[in-house]
């Protein structure tokens, strides 16, 4: 019975991450049909008032992280199942645009608790944790096709509404059975003995520097990606393609082949050097983002599958260094730090989408895209090498190149 608990929590806190993203691309997908209702001209014109579910997703990471440590991990995932739901059951109500606003907002703080609470929640005791980190990471983005593919059936059959309060009925009921099969904590994280060494405090500033310049530049990649490949497609792949259901599972078919990169990172992670597969992940990216620009139909179906694989094969490694180089006692602190500002800077991007491409196109956005892959391969150059190809171990303590600055 133990055994079968252990595996449903980590098949839930899985479906954590899967929901967490889902949630928050579900009204990306849903947009024009939204915009329509509420009597606007143009999606575009709707997209900032989503921007605030980005930026207290972010922010939310800082306390989610906290009291992840503090109070303990277990009780903060109940909160996250329960408050995602409901918060998008609110969002289904909506009757205005900045009532719609404010109910995303609240959804965004209650997605902020997964990734600094849940990832580290899964990883504690992993013997294989580069594995666990990719079959995470294939399961987050599983939920952003599900939120193509589900949101596109549910507005043609449904309306906007249910594709909001049917996930959020599930996400409640998943909330339940975590409550019933997680194992409760004898003693928070951040109570419990060190289990690595740690680092010398400017090689530990240098690592947190690069992990959230990354993050930051990565986010602002994967929000751009996100929520604009709907509209992307919409727009390049002609006439015939427009309908929501069809266009639902075309991208749904992009992520979950993408998704799938992730898988093969995680194997990978536990056999090679941290930094130089980084590097190589990362520079698949740039080359076609800027071929994107300037591509229709189904070349640019082909093009956006190849950067999309790219951009979520890249996703696993900020994990990965805050296993490497963080003690479990405060992993959910420094990760709700580090996602504070990553990705409450990276809610500019779901800000600025619909002003960039209504003044200048898609061509423009794939560009900055490109720019923003070349800058997160400039960051990772400055990470500390490890001396050899290490198993990403719990418990063990990283063996740098050097201690210094070189890189």
């Amino acid at each position: 019975m133990e055994a079968m608990n252990r595996r449903s929590t980590e098949f839930l806190l899985n479906v954590g991450h899967a929901i967490t993203h889902m949630f928050l691309l579900i009204f990306a997908t849903a947009v024009t049909t939204v915009a329509v209702e509420f009597s606007l001209e143009r999606w575009e014109d709707l997209m900032p008032y989503s921007a605030a579910a980005f930026f207290f997703y972010g922010i939310g990471a800082l306390p989610a992280g906290r009291l992840g440590d503090h109070w303990g991990r277990r009780a903060m995932m109940i909160v996250f199942f329960l408050g995602l739901g409901a918060s998008a059951i609110l969002v289904s109500a909506a009757q205005s645009p900045l009532q719609l606003a404010f109910a995303l907002a609240v959804l965004g703080c209650f997605a902020a608790i997964y990734h600094p609470v849940g990832v580290p929640m899964l990883l504690q005791g992993a013997k294989r944790p580069g594995w666990v980190i990719g079959v995470n990471g294939f399961a987050g983005n599983l939920g952003v096709a599900l939120a193509a593919v589900v949101t596109g059936f549910l507005v043609k059959e449904l309306g906007w509404r249910a594709a909001f309060a049917a996930p959020g009925a599930v996400s409640i009921a998943c909330g339940i059975a975590f409550w019933l099969t997680a194992k409760e904590e004898s003693t928070p994280p951040a109570k419990r003995k060190a289990t690595q060494a740690e680092l010398p405090k400017a090689l530990l500033a240098r690592v947190f520097l690069v992990m959230t310049l990354a993050a930051t530049s990565a986010s602002l990649l994967f929000n751009f990606s996100t929520n604009g490949n709907y509209e992307l497609l919409h727009e390049r792949l002609g006439e015939t393609w427009r309908d929501p259901a069809k266009l639902g599972l075309l991208l749904g078919a992009v992520y979950a082949v993408a998704s799938l990169a992730q898988l093969v990172v995680g194997k990978l992670l536990d056999r090679f050097e941290l930094k130089s597969f980084y590097l190589v992940v990362l520079s698949f990216q740039i080359p076609f983002l800027a071929l994107a620009a300037y591509a229709d139909g189904w070349l640019l179906y082909a093009l956006q599958l190849v950067f999309m694989i790219a951009i979520f094969g890249a996703i696993p490694f900020t994990d990965a260094m805050i296993l490497r180089f963080v003690d479990d006692r405060m992993r959910s602190r420094v990760a709700g730090m580090r996602l504070a500002i990553a990705f409450g800077a990276s809610s500019a991007a779901v800000w600025l989408l619909g002003p960039i491409v209504k003044q200048a196109g898609f061509t423009v956005l794939l560009w900055i895209m490109a720019g923003l892959a070349a800058l997160t391969f400039l960051v990772v150059t400055w990470l500390p090498r490890t001396r050899k190809q290490e198993t990403i171990t719990p418990g063990s303590t990283p063996q740098l190149a050097d201690a210094s600055t070189r890189s």
